[in-house]
């Protein structure tokens, strides 16, 4: 790990800089950088250092992400160096945490949310087309069973092909290569990077449902440091919270089973929309239950009641999905992924 910080030890926000681990690839030190940009301002009397590390997911270059297994691919090492006290929080995409957190951990902080949507980057000479217009067997890359299944089901006419490496290497194989047609990415990652002008064509959910969380940074802190906890709660947006805390909930009571609600070929899903009110004042909250975590995420300054709705939607969601058949759906597609 290049990039260290205060030795180990010397943590929290009375003890010395506070030390942000983040991954290596451009994109990750954007957000890094923006999220520590708002708590200097914040907390102009404090120190913060970023610490730089990659990931096994960053590593693992050759292998459909689906295949290697672990929802940790991006962040275990990150949660490693903060265990071990060499880090105070961890910035992350919040797509790449999974639903449960490893005992000791909390989501500290989200963000407010960038633009959820996926995107469609088309090969130079496909500018100006819509994944609709391009010609029959076109070759879509995407690192995403999530987007393949979907839009499998959207488009038929067209093939979907594993594409990894991070934007920047995933956007020169598109532009230098003939092996495919356009790539799908998230519309805030490429706007993070600078990169909106590439975005030929917006997914709306009736296309794409976009991963759970999506577009919003999370903040992983040690779940009893109370300090660096208190610190970066001024972080959160409350309404990014209750749709990624519903967003969470709903995603692990389906994985509880298995996976998601799309067959691999696209032939066969369910669809489902509820709804609930989150629309519950502020209240006193100080006691035993601060700390209560919903789906991995610690929000003191979000009503809990608030929050409890949230959680209920995404489960009640879940659970009408697999009364209606969502769980053969699920292993169906496992045993299908397995297989390839």
């Amino acid at each position: 790990m290049a990039e260290r910080g205060a030795a180990a030890g010397e943590n929290g926000v009375g003890g010395g800089a506070v030390r942000v681990g983040t991954r290596r690839s451009q994109l990750a030190r954007i957000q890094t950088d923006s999220v520590v940009e708002v708590l200097r301002e914040l907390y102009p009397d404090l120190r913060f250092e970023i610490v730089a590390m990659s990931t096994i997911g960053d590593k693992i270059l050759d292998t459909a992400l689906s295949k290697i297994g672990e929802k940790s691919l991006f962040t275990k090492e990150l949660e490693n160096a903060l265990e071990r006290n060499e880090v105070d929080l961890v910035v992350h995409s919040l797509k790449d945490l999974p639903t449960s957190l490893p005992p000791g951990f909390t989501i500290g902080a989200v963000c407010k949310r960038e633009n959820p949507l996926d995107a469609v980057v088309f090969h130079p000479k496909n500018c100006g087309k819509t994944l609709g217009l391009l010609p029959e067997k076109s070759v879509i890359g995407t690192s995403s069973l999530r987007r393949a299944a979907q839009l499998k089901k959207k488009f038929p006419q067209l093939e979907f092909r594993d594409i990894r490496g991070n934007l920047n290497t995933r956007l020169k194989k598109l532009d230098e290569k003939e092996d495919f047609s356009a790539i799908i990415l998230a519309a805030a990652g490429l706007k993070r990077m600078g990169w909106e002008n590439r975005i030929g064509q917006l997914l709306s959910p009736e296309d794409c449902l976009y991963a759970v969380g999506q577009g919003a940074l999370a903040v992983e802190v040690r779940a009893k440091d109370q300090e660096i906890l208190n610190m970066v709660s001024a972080l959160h947006d409350a309404d990014t919270v209750l749709c990624c805390i519903a967003e969470r909930a709903f995603m692990k009571r389906l994985l509880y089973l298995t996976g998601a609600v799309y067959s691999l070929d696209g032939s066969d899903s369910l669809k489902e929309t509820m709804q609930t009110s989150v629309n519950y004042p502020q209240q006193n909250e100080d006691g035993p239950n601060d700390d209560v975590q919903h789906v991995g995420i610690t929000a003191k300054n979000v009503p809990a009641q608030a929050q409890e709705a949230a959680e209920n939607l995404g489960v009640e969601l879940a659970s009408l999905l697999l009364s209606k058949g969502a769980k053969h759906i699920l292993s169906v597609a496992r045993q299908l992924n397995d297989a390839r």
